[in-house]
């Protein structure tokens, strides 16, 4: 995979957590409802300085998608839940990959900043530590 694959697949992913993030927020409240829009912002974030790193680069980022298929019925707060840690889970995946194809210093300390991240923000929404983030 060269880095500008693992850049379109990583703000790929940021699309598909933006919506599904948004999706599963109509079903929280309180302090999670805060975590989910908390959560929602640093995917904008990513998103946007993925664009950036893609369109410095000279390449048209991917577009988001219209609507996405969820994996699951997203019906209250414990489905909620479960959809923001899957999404996690896979983005920590795709946040490796470009750790591993990136070229530049740059593209590489920002995948590294994001693979903690989504690692971290797994334990938030009821994950469990793994030997090597993303690696189910």
């Amino acid at each position: 995979m060269t880095e500008v694959e693992a850049l379109q697949a990583a703000i790929a992913g940021e699309h598909a957590a933006l919506y599904g993030v948004g999706v599963a927020g109509g079903k929280l409240s309180g302090a999670r409802f805060g975590a989910a829009t908390t959560l929602y912002e640093r995917h904008r974030s990513r998103r946007d300085k993925l664009a950036a790193l893609l369109v410095e680069s000279g390449q048209t980022p991917a577009a988001a998608e219209p609507a996405y298929d969820l994996p699951q019925a997203v019906t209250n707060a414990a489905t909620a839940a479960a959809l923001i840690l899957g999404i996690e889970r896979r983005l920590t995946a795709v946040y490796g990959d470009l750790v591993e194809a990136a070229e530049q210093d740059r593209t590489r300390a920002f995948a590294v900043q994001a693979l903690i991240a989504t690692a971290r923000d797994q334990l938030g929404w009821g994950g469990r530590p793994t030997a090597f983030p993303g690696q189910v």
